[in-house]
C-alpha cells in the first residue's frame, strides 16, 4: 500500500494537500468498487508537522497532527506544501525540514512540491541541475534565487530523479492523477479524473500566465522603451526608431534591452501584443481578424500561429476557456 506523507507547515496553503488527500480517498473508493468492498485501500495518507504539534495554515485553518517528521521512518511520497503570500528563503527553523527532505530522497523517497513549495525543495539543493516548475507568477523570482535549477515555468508538472514539482494552485490535481496512475492504473486515474472534473491532459500553464513586465532592472533607457511599446503596441513600431527615441544607438539598444529584460525588443513587443489580444478575447466578441488589426498585426494567420505558440491555445480556444463565465 503506497504511503503518502503530507507535510504541513505554519502558514502554508492547505488546499492542495487537502485536495490530494481527497483524490486519494476517491481512488480508494473506486478501487473498492472494482475489487469489492472488502478490498484493501490503495493509498494510505497522513499528516505530519515539524514537531508533531498543531499548526495554523493560511487563513487560520487549524491542522492537527500526532506525528512529527522525526516519526517518519519510511514513506513512498512526501508532499511539500506552498507558502504564500510571502515567498522568501525558509527561516532557520526550516533547517530540520530541509535536512529531512534530503535524507528521505537519499533513501529513494519521492518528494513532490506543490506550487511555491518548489522554493522549499530548491532550498535543499536537490533540484540543482534538474528540471522543475513552479507557480508561473514567481518564475522570475525563482530563477534569480536558484539559477542552477532548469526551470520550465510553462509546465504544469515535472519529475526529475524522483523530485516532482507542480505549477500554480490546482496543478496538484495533475499530481494526484499521476500518482494514481503510477501506483494504481491508467483506468483508475481516468475514472478519478472524471469524478473530479479534471482535464487529465493539461500539461501547460502558459494559457493562464499573465504578462510579467520586469521594471526593476535599473536601466532608465530600457524602461522608457518598454513604456513606449506598451503604450503604442498597435502602431507600426520599428525597433531602431524606438532606440533613437530613447537616445540609444540601435546596436547598443538591442544588447542593453536583452541584458535588462532577458529577451529581444521584438520578442518583448510580441508578448505585449499577445497580452493585449488575450484581454480583448476575454472581454469582447470581436472577430479574431479585427483583434489582429487592433493589436498591430496585418495577417490573421501569422497572428494565430504566434498566439498558439505563446499560449498553447488558438485564439478561439482561448476565448472559449477564459471569456466571462455564464450561468446556463
Amino acid at each position: 500500500m503506497p504511503h503518502i506523507t503530507c507535510l504541513v507547515l505554519e502558514g502554508c496553503l492547505f488546499s492542495g494537500t487537502a485536495g490530494l488527500m481527497d483524490a486519494f480517498g476517491i481512488a480508494n473508493l473506486w478501487q473498492q468498487a472494482v475489487d469489492g468492498k472488502d478490498a484493501q485501500p490503495l493509498f494510505k495518507s497522513d499528516i505530519v508537522t515539524v514537531d508533531g504539534r498543531t499548526v495554523s495554515a493560511h487563513g487560520g485553518i487549524t491542522i492537527q497532527s500526532r506525528r512529527s517528521i522525526a516519526d517518519v521512518d519510511q514513506t513512498d511520497v512526501i508532499l511539500v506544501p506552498p507558502l504564500l503570500p510571502n515567498v522568501g528563503p525558509p527561516p532557520k527553523r526550516m533547517d530540520a525540514v530541509l535536512a529531512w527532505l534530503v535524507d528521505q530522497h537519499r533513501i529513494q523517497t519521492r518528494v513532490a512540491a506543490l506550487c511555491t513549495g518548489t522554493f522549499i525543495l530548491a532550498e535543499t539543493g536537490l533540484l540543482d541541475g534538474k528540471k522543475a516548475t513552479t507557480n508561473w507568477q514567481y518564475a522570475r523570482m525563482f530563477r534569480r534565487r536558484y539559477p542552477r535549477v532548469h526551470l520550465q515555468p510553462e509546465k504544469v508538472m515535472t519529475e526529475d530523479a524522483g523530485l516532482i514539482c507542480t505549477g500554480a494552485a490546482t496543478s496538484f490535481f495533475q499530481l494526484a492523477l499521476y500518482l494514481i496512475d503510477h501506483f494504481g492504473s491508467a483506468d483508475l486515474a481516468r475514472s478519478c479524473a472524471k469524478a473530479l472534473l479534471v482535464d487529465p491532459n493539461r500539461a501547460s500553464q502558459a494559457p493562464y500566465a499573465i504578462l510579467d513586465l520586469p521594471r526593476d532592472h535599473g536601466d532608465a533607457g530600457v524602461l522608457q522603451a518598454q513604456r513606449l511599446m506598451e503604450k503604442d503596441y498597435a502602431a507600426p513600431l520599428v525597433i531602431d526608431e524606438i532606440a533613437r527615441q530613447v537616445g540609444i544607438s540601435p546596436r547598443h539598444f538591442k544588447r542593453r534591452f536583452k541584458q535588462a529584460i532577458g529577451e529581444t525588443p521584438l520578442g518583448y513587443l510580441q508578448r505585449v501584443r499577445i497580452e493585449a489580444a488575450k484581454i480583448k478575447l476575454e472581454r469582447s466578441k470581436a472577430p479574431v481578424s479585427e483583434i489582429t488589426w487592433q493589436i498591430g498585426y496585418a495577417d490573421s494567420s501569422s497572428f494565430c500561429r504566434l498566439f498558439k505558440k505563446t499560449t498553447g491555445l488558438s485564439p478561439r480556444d482561448y476565448r472559449e476557456r477564459f471569456s466571462r463565465p455564464q450561468a446556463s
